[in-house]
Parts: structure tokens; C-alpha cells; sequence
């Protein structure tokens, strides 16, 4: 017989004093009730209820053993909840914004490996840089790269994002390399149109400078920059993630080594705790864990 099952029905009983109260309960015959509490007591070698025609009262062993059965059968509730959850499959469609570039060189990857984990979520990525509006147009998560958070919207910190001065060797063979931010000024600069940009901010140990730059080229799009900044047209500020390739490749040289552009974060911003869908949510953690 069944010695989960044995605890149960001991753990019932007594706390209902009573086989029929127990019986009842627990949708079984009576006797079906004492064979598994005789179950017990056989397989622990110990008698654990004093019986009367109006009482059932636990013995010295029956009260140790009362603890060790709740423990077991908590046990095996935490177990059964834990494969339970394993076992539910995430489902639903989520419709995601992010940056081309950002998008391109870290978010596709994570969420490729989001699908192949939970094959019963779809995912729509809009990759655009423009201000979305997530109730109006059901988009359930926005990641952008910014200083700080859209106030209107909860945003959670997946990744620092630092960033280089950068330009290509034919620009810095007319014109010559900056030795300080000042220097900046007089050249031709790649601007950013949400942020930075006509104004950079680097600092070095505890200096900072903010230098009013010269943007001829100005776009909403970091890999619009890269390109331009690879074809000679000017300096640009661009984020780490992109320019690995370029700088191995020599295409992009790196300027003023010793300064360090102003630190942004790539944030996942949602609109609302309340009711967010549990794919919602298992995604965002799975990104900051990714990114981690």
C-alpha cells in the first residue's frame, strides 16, 4: 500500500480525532482508513494512536511521527509544484521594439535562444528608433539605450553600454587626430539625433568635459553612423557592441584613448506590472540574465 498516501491519511486524522471525520474527508470507506494507518504502524514497528470508543489520541511515537509526515508530504508538494511549473510550456505572442543596432548585434541572439527554450511564444520585433506608444499600437516591450528611463514607463536595466570616439584613417589623414575634448570643435562630428547630439560629454579620472560639437550628418540610427564614420565622414560616438569588427579590421581608428564618453544603459521598458503576461515576464528576465 501506498506509504505516501498512509501519511496523509495519519496526518488527517489526527487532526480530525476521528476515522469516520477522516474517512469522509478523504472520500474513502473506513476501513480503507485503518488499513492505512495499520500500514504505518507496520512499516515504522510502532503503535501511534491510543483508541477508545469516543477518542483517538496519538502515542509518543504518533507525535514524531505527525512531524516527519508533514515534512514528507510538504515535501512532495514543493516537488510536484516544481515539475508542474517546468512542465508548462510558456505560450503567447509578444511584439517587441528595439534599435537596428542594438537589435543586429545583442537582441537577436537572446531571443533566438527565448524560442528555441519556449517554442509556444511567437515573438514580432519592430526594429525602429522612433518613440513608441505601447498601448496604442500593443507593443509589449520597448528596448532602448538611454541615461535614464522613460518616466512614463517602468524600466528595467539590462546592460551598460559604454561608447568610443571614433573615425576612419582617411578622415585622419586631412585632418588631424584630437589631443584633448576641446579639440573636437574643429572637427566634422557624426551626431546621434536622440541624445548627445550636439553636445559630448567625456570625463578622465575626476575632469569632465562638455563639448559643444559641429554635427553635419546627424541620424536616428547608430549603424547609419558607423557607416558614415567608415566612409571618412567625421567622428563619431559610438557604442562598443558595434565597432569590434571595425576596429580589428583597422576601418575605424579610436580617439582620445584616455577619455570616456558619457555611460548609457540598454533598458527594457513596459508599460504596466498589472496583469503582465507570464511570457512577458519569463522574456525580460531571461534578457537580463542573458546580458549579464
Amino acid at each position: 500500500m501506498d506509504r505516501l498516501t498512509a501519511a496523509e491519511v495519519f496526518v488527517d486524522l489526527a487532526a480530525s480525532g476521528s476515522f469516520t471525520a477522516t474517512a469522509e474527508r478523504l472520500e474513502m470507506s473506513r476501513a480503507m482508513v485503518t488499513r492505512h494507518i495499520k500500514t504505518l504502524e507496520d512499516w515504522l514497528g510502532a503503535r501511534l494512536l491510543n483508541r477508545t470508543t469516543r477518542s483517538v489520541t496519538l502515542t509518543d511515537a504518533g507525535n514524531q511521527c505527525l512531524t516527519y509526515c508533514r515534512q514528507l508530504l510538504s515535501t512532495r508538494e514543493a516537488l510536484e509544484i516544481s515539475l508542474s511549473e517546468r512542465r508548462r510550456q510558456l505560450t503567447g505572442k509578444l511584439r517587441i521594439s528595439s534599435s537596428m543596432s542594438f537589435a543586429h548585434a545583442r537582441l537577436a541572439a537572446s531571443l533566438a535562444q527565448f524560442i528555441r527554450l519556449n517554442p509556444g511564444v511567437e515573438i514580432e520585433l519592430d526594429v525602429s528608433d522612433r518613440a513608441v506608444d505601447l498601448v496604442a499600437e500593443r507593443v509589449d516591450l520597448v528596448i532602448r539605450i538611454a541615461s535614464s528611463p522613460d518616466p512614463l514607463l517602468i524600466g528595467k536595466p539590462l546592460i551598460k553600454v559604454n561608447s568610443q570616439l571614433v573615425a576612419s584613417p582617411e578622415y585622419l589623414k586631412q585632418y588631424s587626430a584630437p589631443q584633448h575634448p576641446r579639440d573636437l570643435r574643429q572637427h566634422l562630428c557624426l551626431g546621434y539625433r536622440h541624445f548627445n547630439r550636439n553636445l559630448w560629454h567625456l570625463s578622465k579620472g575626476g575632469q569632465n568635459e562638455s563639448v559643444a560639437v559641429n554635427c553635419q550628418l546627424v541620424a536616428n540610427e547608430a549603424t547609419v553612423l558607423l557607416k558614415a564614420a567608415q566612409a571618412g565622414s567625421g567622428i563619431a560616438q559610438l557604442p562598443d557592441y558595434l565597432l569590434a569588427e571595425a576596429l580589428k579590421d583597422g576601418s575605424l581608428q579610436r580617439l582620445l584613448p584616455d577619455w570616456t564618453p558619457r555611460v548609457m544603459t540598454a533598458y527594457a521598458l513596459y508599460s504596466s506590472r498589472e496583469h503582465m503576461p507570464v511570457a512577458l515576464r519569463a522574456l525580460i528576465d531571461h534578457l537580463s540574465q542573458s546580458f549579464s
